[in-house]
């Protein structure tokens, strides 16, 4: 019962201190924001944007004081900040596991944002089939003349990863499932992972095909024309 009342107290004083959650908020504002700028910079020089979605969210103080509890942590803002580092989140859908290298590095290489932690869940997924890179960023914030830095998780993953890891998340949850059937679900989930995975491979593969064709034939037409003012101009001599 106490360990119920530390957490329920911890939990109000989450809701009630507005500019505590308003950093982690702004954090991802700062975040989201350079993603979509870097975006629109592939956009209009590539005319290719290696962002499909972009999704935000923030733990809920509950959320947070359940973390707590279940890392037997003590109850207090300095532990959140310090211990805790998915407050805020962001998710990063990109069309092809070389986009999410290429929108890491770049927004790595960016002024105000320092790297933590860096996993690699697509070189190495997890035993259960996981796909995705996690990055842990530090990002100043500004309010009322202050600066903090801030911690953001960031989420990159394709289409396919982001689709098999929601039905995963929604297997988790269903605790009231017979464990036999739970544990052929998991095995099917694994399956699931290698084929989206390969699939990733040669859609990518294919992506990379056309890109090239589309190269040569660009190269070809500046030859041509080329070509062709040449011959115009030798004609007017």
């Amino acid at each position: 019962m106490v360990k119920v009342a530390e957490r329920r107290k911890m939990e109000n004083k989450i809701k009630h201190s507005t500019t505590f959650m308003t950093y982690y908020r702004c954090a991802l504002m700062e975040i989201e924001t350079k993603l979509k700028v870097l975006n629109e910079q592939y956009s209009y020089l590539e005319d290719y944007n290696p962002i499909e979605t972009i999704k935000t969210r923030l733990k809920t103080p509950e959320s947070i004081a359940e973390k707590m509890e279940r890392r037997g942590l003590t109850y207090s803002f300095e532990n959140i900040e310090k211990e805790i580092n998915d407050i805020a989140g962001i998710r990063v859908i990109c069309p092809f596991i070389s986009d999410i290298y290429v929108v890491s590095e770049c927004l790595l290489q960016q002024e105000g944002i320092t790297l933590l932690e860096k996993k690699d869940y697509i070189k190495v997924p997890k035993d259960n089939g996981y796909r995705s890179l996690h990055l842990i960023v530090q990002v100043p914030v500004f309010l009322q003349n202050q600066k903090r830095m801030m911690k953001v998780e960031i989420q990159l993953r394709t289409i396919a990863m982001d689709f098999w890891a929601s039905l995963d998340h929604r297997l988790s949850y269903k605790k009231e499932m017979d464990p036999a059937i739970t544990q052929q679900l998991h095995a099917e989930l694994i399956a699931c992972s290698n084929e989206s995975a390969r699939l990733d491979e040669r859609m990518e593969a294919v992506r990379n095909a056309i890109d090239k064709r589309r190269s040569i034939r660009d190269w070809k037409m500046r030859n041509s024309s080329s070509a062709l003012n040449n011959d115009e101009q030798k004609k007017a001599k």
